[in-house]
């Protein structure tokens, strides 16, 4: 009887080691790092189209994640897609002039924000907005505009 309990309780164990480990990998896969918050300033873009681009996607700057977007919604003046990213404070030196992009990590992965450091003098400070964005490239577009060219072609 004894030996039987001692079973039970390693099988136990592991059947609970397992699951709190498929819950860490799931928080991993899921972007959400909310028990990392680090110190950061919000900053604004405004994007004609934002394809498929979620909350908690990256915003990186040479590949190198630098922030994370916070939200999402329509700006009521322009009708235009309105991002807010959350920059970490560490790179709290990016020029004024930065431009951001959503590009697509592969051929149909998830979508990210992409940061091209400018060259002016004055930085980026809680609150600004991007200036120069380049809107997503939706492949569905890109295949109508392809069959459009084609068909016009014959």
């Amino acid at each position: 009887m004894k030996r039987q309990l001692k079973v039970e309780i390693w099988v136990g164990a592991f059947v609970l080691m397992t699951l709190v480990s498929l819950a860490v990998i799931a928080f991993q896969v899921s972007n959400f790092n909310s028990w990392k918050d680090k110190p950061s300033y919000q900053v604004s873009a405004l994007f004609n189209n934002i394809g498929g681009l979620k909350v908690r996607a990256p915003v990186k700057i040479s590949g190198v994640v630098v922030g994370r977007v916070v939200d999402i919604s329509v700006d009521p003046k322009t009708y235009q897609a309105k991002v807010v990213m959350s920059i970490y404070n560490e790179y709290n030196d990016l020029p004024i002039d930065t431009s951001g992009s959503i590009l697509t990590s592969g051929l149909l992965g998830d979508q990210y924000i992409g940061l091209v450091i400018g060259a002016d003098e004055e930085v980026l400070k809680d609150g600004d907005q991007l200036d120069l964005t380049q809107s997503a490239l939706v492949l569905e577009d890109l295949i109508g505009q392809f069959l459009v060219k084609f068909s016009e072609g014959d």
